[in-house]
């Protein structure tokens, strides 16, 4: 009987995305940038990559006792036994670990893709995340699916590759990725902490220059205001003298009517 052949060894390291990105790591998901073109020259059609997920070696994290259950316990401590040390891959698809089994086994294998979507060629968002399925609570499911990661972790992945007879290639382990703890109404501090002295000297200067500022805008714009209503109290008093200033204007005199001409009636004239 011959052993399975191992699969290749390839050096992409899965790791958080390190651009800016809404809810990159949260109490139970993160994301992962996706690997494109890792596969490439190793992958068939009928391939699947599958990402491993386990708990990161020789550290204590907190599982919640019934998560998957309608009534979840209190968090216990437990050990993880370098579960992504002692990680087996599965020969099979039938022999892939669940992710109800993570209490237990300490591991899981999710987000089941085909290889021809990391393809260089294929388009493709940038980034996966993991734990995103809240569906994954029914204690009734039995495929390998996403669901929310039950403890901050911290947490290991790897890319496995999985042929019609097993692994083909696999990336190496990520670095421990941590999540965020959730914050206890009881630790947070209904007093908040007091400012420094020089906190309070800046914000005092910059109140100060904003209110000097805001009386200079203000004064300038009443000048220029005021300016323009007597410029226009000038010019209607000018010309109130100008119109109605009154001079002695002797009356006309009658001029007299050229030799030979006479009115009669008056306004009337006829040559003589």
């Amino acid at each position: 009987l011959s052993l399975p052949t191992p699969p290749a060894r390839l050096p992409y390291v899965p790791h958080v995305p390190p651009m800016a990105l809404l809810g990159k790591v949260t109490a139970t998901t993160f994301a992962l940038e996706r690997p494109r073109c890792v596969f490439d020259g190793h992958a068939d059609a009928s391939d699947a990559v599958w990402l491993a997920v386990a708990f990161a070696n020789g550290e204590h994290s907190l599982l919640r006792q019934g998560t998957w259950g309608p009534s979840p316990q209190p968090l216990s401590c437990h050990l993880c036994r370098a579960a992504s040390a002692t990680f087996r891959n599965p020969r099979s698809r039938a022999d892939v670990p669940p992710y109800k089994q993570l209490p237990t086994s300490r591991s899981y294998m999710t987000l089941e893709t085909a290889a021809a979507e990391y393809s260089c060629s294929a388009p493709s968002p940038p980034v996966l995340r993991v734990g995103s399925d809240t569906a994954c609570r029914d204690q009734g499911r039995q495929d390998p699916c996403n669901g929310p990661l039950p403890s901050p972790g911290p947490y290991r992945v790897k890319f496995l590759l999985m042929g019609c007879r097993g692994p083909k290639a696999e990336t190496r382990w990520s670095e421990p990725i941590l999540l965020r703890r959730a914050v206890s109404p009881g630790t947070i501090d209904p007093v908040p902490a007091h400012r420094g002295s020089d906190v309070v000297v800046i914000t005092s200067i910059l109140a100060s220059l904003g209110a000097v500022l805001a009386t200079a805008v203000l004064g300038a714009l009443g000048a220029k205001v005021w300016g323009s209503l007597c410029h226009h109290d000038l010019g209607t008093d000018a010309f109130t003298r100008r119109s109605y200033r009154t001079h002695h204007i002797p009356p006309a005199l009658p001029q007299p009517l050229p030799p030979g001409c006479r009115c009669s009636p008056p306004g009337l004239c006829r040559s003589v």
